[in-house]
């Protein structure tokens, strides 16, 4: 097993009441990607409160994903998807629609929440979440990420600006995350803490998804070779490995076709 580096810091916790996202995949069979999971990451998944198709994924005692095998059920891709919070998932749901978006499912009631399946004008799918009721969860220890994101987008400008009305960011209210244009991307940043990249450059008629605009779930891990290679011995693929300032990402595709990033960078900014 490889598993999360617990010594990553500076990216803003995914998980606990009071996260800015929540990650969740969408897959067809549950146990396989049970078993792929704890083998790459060193996760361990239990049952989650959602019925039999659900499990929550642990690092130690912090929640840090979702598992889902609904992506049949509910004509949904097989992929990694983040979740972001919402105070009204109504409200969030009607701005997508409002700025030439897509609202695929939902607001349904899910457990202690309301969720919301939806795309941005350029095709990226991602989620939404209202918390209805208080969690017990135990919240990530401060500065550490277990997870963080990279937007692949047609233009970082316009979808930054789109996500920014949805979502609120860079609205001057108490919690809102920052958004900062740094070079030829934009930085999102909650409570300090980056939390995520968008980047300019994806094609949406392009045939490899890699390519495709969509939200990249990133994982930092201690050793990315040794992770690489768990990934290939049960089942998975390595698709694409970038060098680049402050470290190494790998793409790597899952047994059912789920497509995720691990990392030996230390901070997605």
């Amino acid at each position: 097993m490889t598993g999360s580096d617990p010594r990553t810091a500076s990216a803003a916790p995914l998980t606990g009441p009071a996260a800015p996202c929540w990650v969740t995949l969408m897959t067809r069979n549950l146990e396989t990607a049970e078993r792929f999971y704890a083998q790459v990451l060193g996760w361990s998944l239990r049952p989650g409160r959602l019925g039999a198709d659900y499990s929550v994924a642990y690092r130690g005692e912090v929640p840090v994903a979702g598992v889902f095998a609904v992506s049949s059920a509910y004509h949904v891709a097989v992929a990694w998807t983040p979740y972001f919070a919402v105070e009204d998932a109504d409200v969030a749901a009607a701005r997508v629609r409002e700025r030439s978006g897509t609202v695929a499912v939902g607001p349904l009631t899910l457990g202690k929440g309301r969720g919301v399946l939806a795309s941005d004008r350029d095709g990226a799918s991602f989620g939404l979440w209202e918390r209805t009721e208080a969690s017990a969860s135990p919240p990530a220890p401060a500065g550490h990420a277990h997870a963080w994101l990279r937007l692949r987008t047609r233009n970082a400008f316009d979808a930054a600006i789109f996500y920014g009305e949805v979502l609120d960011w860079a609205s001057g209210r108490p919690g809102c995350c920052d958004v900062a244009y740094e070079g030829d991307e934009v930085i999102v940043r909650c409570g300090g803490h980056p939390l995520a990249r968008i980047s300019s450059g994806a094609v949406e008629a392009a045939v490899d998804p890699v390519v495709r605009p969509h939200w990249q779930v990133q994982f930092p891990v201690a050793d990315l070779a040794a992770t690489v290679s768990a990934a290939e011995r049960h089942g998975g693929a390595l698709v694409e490995e970038r060098t680049g300032f402050g470290g190494t990402e790998v793409t790597l595709r899952d047994p059912d076709g789920a497509l995720f990033a691990v990392t030996d960078v230390r901070s997605p900014a």
